[in-house]
């Protein structure tokens, strides 16, 4: 069989794959997990443990390898309490890393003369945020 997806459907895929793959990482630890609207802005789930007294919105990035996050042009328009940014989603052994918001403001890289700023995968594949389920507290 022929693949005839594009870059841009099999990035899609990707990003999907990731998407699932956390949220069913966090719906085995308790979470009660919400995927909102793909491509809107703000975040990608909406997160809230089962007495609904903790509510939380995550950002998932899904790559196929470890690259570069996006963040845009502003770090100030970053809303989601807690990313999650999955490699190797489309695999048998996908690998997250769970980030607060503070993590990845401090963690940013600004492109020369201004432009976006970036979480570069040194920043981010590191032990303490890998499968760091236990930085979102207990359901």
């Amino acid at each position: 069989m022929t693949d005839t997806t594009t870059p841009r459907h099999r990035s899609q895929i990707t990003g999907n794959a990731g998407l699932n793959y956390a949220a069913w990482q966090l719906s085995r630890r308790g979470w009660h997990v919400m995927p909102t609207i793909r491509n809107a802005k703000g975040s990608d789930m909406i997160v809230t443990d089962a007495d609904e007294t903790m509510f939380f919105g995550v950002q998932s990035k899904g790559f196929s390898k470890r690259w570069p996050v996006p963040l845009g042009l502003n770090l100030d328009s970053l809303r989601s309490d807690w990313w999650i940014i999955t490699i190797h989603a489309n695999s048998d052994n996908p690998v997250c890393y769970v980030l607060h918001i503070t993590d990845v403001r401090s963690l940013a890289t600004q492109d020369k003369n201004g432009g976006r700023w970036w979480l570069e995968p040194k920043a981010y594949d590191k032990d303490e945020f890998r499968d760091a389920w236990h930085r979102l507290g207990s359901s």
